[in-house]
């Protein structure tokens, strides 16, 4: 620490939430800096960039009134920490982590560094049981595992904040004997009225109790909107860590955060990559991403759904690109089933969770639980494309069993996939069951003799068979 090191009058030019300076100073890279103007409160800022002559600090709050002869700036001698102690949860905070619902400061019991410690490869473990969301479309055809990370790619004008906020009120942990859940939710350049309806939604569900939230407005400075999700992760890692927490971090929508990457990266006259996003954009996200998992050892974890945009409705553009390579799997929302008035509009067959099979089945979710789900997936994908041959021949070009299945597909999306509240995983298995019931037995080849005579109404599967006859 070097809390008497202030300097004066080494302010060069100020250029939206870059502060430029002489370098007649020692200091290094991401160090903390406080910037004081006149009368006005220290503001939050830190070294971005610097060289033998200059340097430039990112400052985390507005630059306006900001005067080039009167800025002071204090060199902390360390990196952005957050202080975080027992009372996080209950709490709403900025995106730089101080408390924006008019409570005292959290009394401060560690002071962790915002960019967090790289888990040693070796001591992670793999990801296992299960997290119930309450969405059917998830909990049953694509689990969320504990210690996984698992994006939602959505699109402008989709119902993704819906589906955050319904997640953030309905998950929970399984298993027996499981204590210690908990939220954290983010919100990344945002709107006001968005954080207010998520954190009014939460505190009516009695959900805000086990949650965290970091809501970083649009109005706010893009250099914060890098911040947020970083102050949110070092929340969620001592809740982990230090309280053996298993804490689901909701993220939406990282691509405002990309935004502010590639705007500060142009703003410090970086060469641009892809679509003018920063070629050092991969490892940006990955420093966020892999900071979920489970280690070896240690009892609390830390899972993330993180939620973005796809721009156009590329799943090829740089952003779902990249998110892609570095999590495992993703859960694709479908404008066409928005238009239906499918709620959630989840389309599974491009949807994956490369991790369900470690944390489903017994002892987990439920012993016939996989064999379910594939069955749906292998019955859905079939009848998908039965409606492609619909486009072609008509119906009336279509045997009784491809009708069968076109009206199995309708009863998937309408019945199984949308939902008007909150589903357990018993719910959304007995939905599976009832859909599947539209089929004949010998369509029903993933599942076992004995699944089939439990689940499956034998009069039901009978009277379909005579209808396929007829």
């Amino acid at each position: 620490m070097r809390p008497d090191l202030w300097v004066q009058g080494t302010a060069t030019a100020i250029d939206g939430p870059l502060l430029y300076l002489r370098r007649n100073v020692e200091a290094g890279l991401n160090e903390a800096v406080e910037i004081l103007s006149d009368d006005a409160p220290p503001r939050l800022g830190r070294v971005a960039s610097l060289d033998r002559d200059a340097m430039v600090v990112e400052v985390l709050e507005s630059t306006i009134g900001l005067g080039l002869r009167d800025i002071k700036v204090r060199f902390v001698g360390e990196p952005l920490h957050f202080s975080v102690g027992p009372g996080l949860l209950g709490r709403v905070f900025n995106g730089v982590g101080e408390p924006t619902d008019g409570g005292p400061p959290v009394p401060a019991h560690k002071r962790m560094r915002i960019d967090g410690v790289p888990i040693n490869p070796t001591q992670r473990d793999l990801p296992r049981d299960f997290i119930e969301t309450g969405v059917t479309a998830i909990d049953l055809m694509n689990s969320l595992v504990r210690g996984q990370k698992l994006p939602l790619f959505s699109s402008g004008g989709m119902p993704h904040d819906r589906i955050a906020s319904d997640i953030a009120q309905n998950a929970r942990l399984r298993r027996a004997g499981e204590q210690g859940f908990a939220i954290v939710f983010v919100g990344i350049g945002i709107s006001h009225d968005a954080a207010e309806t998520f954190r009014q939604a939460m505190q009516d569900s009695g959900a805000l109790a086990h949650t965290a939230m970091f809501l970083n407005l649009a109005s706010e400075s893009s250099t914060q909107r890098l911040l947020t999700p970083r102050f949110a992760l070092t929340a969620a890692e001592y809740l982990a860590a230090q309280e053996d927490r298993h804490v689901l971090v909701i993220m939406t929508d990282m691509t405002n955060y990309c935004e502010a990457l590639r705007e500060v990266s142009a703003s410090h006259g970086e060469v641009p990559s892809r679509k003018g996003y920063p070629g050092y954009m991969y490892s940006d996200l990955a420093s966020i991403y892999e900071r979920a998992g489970c280690q070896r050892g240690a009892k609390g974890t830390v899972t993330q759904l993180p939620i973005l945009t796809m721009p156009a409705e590329d799943i090829s553009h740089p952003i779902p690109d990249l998110t892609g390579y570095i999590t495992e799997g993703q859960v694709v929302l479908d404008r066409a089933l928005d238009h239906k008035g499918v709620f959630p509009p989840i389309n599974v067959l491009p949807s994956l969770s490369r991790l369900m099979d470690q944390g489903i089945g017994k002892n987990y979710s439920h012993a016939d639980h996989p064999a379910l789900a594939n069955q749906l997936f292998a019955s859905y994908a079939k009848a998908v494309r039965v409606r492609v041959l619909a486009s072609v021949v008509g119906r009336d070009g279509l045997t009784p069993l491809d009708l069968n299945y076109l009206d199995f597909a309708d009863r998937f999306e309408s019945s199984l996939i949308g939902q008007s509240g909150r589903r357990t995983l018993e719910d959304s298995m007995a939905a599976g069951w009832a859909v599947l019931q539209r089929l004949p037995k010998a369509e029903l080849s993933r599942l076992s003799d004995a699944q089939i005579a439990q689940y499956i109404a034998p009069s039901q599967t009978a009277e379909v068979a005579d209808q396929l006859h007829a």
